[in-house]
């Protein structure tokens, strides 16, 4: 909604669409990592089969998740939801 605000409020403020041109890029690569870490969390955490490469595959995640400090920051960050990119005009 922020980026949609701003657009908006560009637009209405100095008669400027450029924010809005650019609102589907900008909130598309926010959406594809939401998607992307949402199948990660799920790959992680469900079982999905009886296939023990599978098994061996999530509890290796989960391991390494617990035991780095940079793979337990980058889970908070998806976690708790990614930044909003903010629109500066060129």
């Amino acid at each position: 909604m922020a980026v949609l605000a701003e657009g908006l409020i560009e637009l209405f403020e100095t008669g400027s669409d450029r924010a809005l041109a650019e609102y589907s890029a900008r909130c598309l690569r926010r959406v594809w990592r939401a998607e992307q870490f949402s199948y990660w969390m799920t790959s992680t955490l469900h079982r999905l089969g009886e296939d023990p490469f599978d098994e061996q595959m999530q509890l290796s995640q989960l391991r390494y998740l617990v035991s780095s400090d940079a793979a337990a920051r980058s889970f908070a960050e998806n976690y708790v939801g990614l930044p909003i990119e903010r629109f500066t005009p060129a």
